[in-house]
């Protein structure tokens, strides 16, 4: 009896396994250079250097102005041959300053938009003087945790490609921006 009750489980699992509904696919934006965003609706920018390309996706929900001012510079080409002009090891990489001094901007400031998202490794941020409402091109990555900046910068995207770029850059090293998906 029980060598029956095994054919029959035998010949019959097949069938069984082949009436189990197939799982749905993930929809993802695929990223030129080979890279795939599972269900990527944010804007993604592309930093590109001589050490490599970086992409960060931007976060409109948390920080909407600031979003709106990059994804405006880097279609105006504003971000292209300007420098990483500060490079703190351990802490950031810092650009998008046109004089390469870090004193300079795109000539207006954004208002703080301090959220809930953290300073961790591959965050991008504003960069701005002592008043908070002061942010305007420049922008830092952050190369570890950095706690003590949470709530006190602009945290508006995240490095999501390119990972090991950050570490390469050096002072001076000059960037090409583009917008590789805009605002859906």
């Amino acid at each position: 009896m029980w060598q029956a009750l095994l054919i029959a489980l035998i010949l019959t699992a097949p069938m069984a396994m082949a009436q189990v509904p197939a799982a749905e696919p993930v929809v993802t934006s695929q990223i030129p250079g080979g890279v795939t965003l599972e269900k990527a609706t944010n804007p993604v920018i592309k930093i590109s250097t001589e050490k490599g390309d970086m992409l960060l996706e931007l976060f409109p929900d948390a920080a909407p102005k600031h979003v709106e001012g990059m994804l405006t510079l880097t279609k105006k080409g504003y971000y292209n041959n300007l420098t990483f002009h500060r490079v703190v090891s351990g802490f950031v990489i810092q650009g998008g300053c046109p004089l390469g001094t870090g004193t300079g901007g795109p000539g207006y400031t954004l208002p703080a938009e301090f959220n809930a998202r953290k300073h961790l490794k591959g965050t991008l941020a504003m960069a701005r003087s002592s008043d908070p409402n002061s942010a305007g091109s420049q922008f830092y990555i952050c190369l570890d945790t950095i706690p003590h900046l949470d709530n006190q910068y602009t945290v508006f995207g995240q490095l999501v490609s390119g990972h090991d770029v950050p570490e390469k850059i050096k002072q001076g090293d000059k960037m090409q921006v583009s917008v590789i998906q805009d605002q859906q």
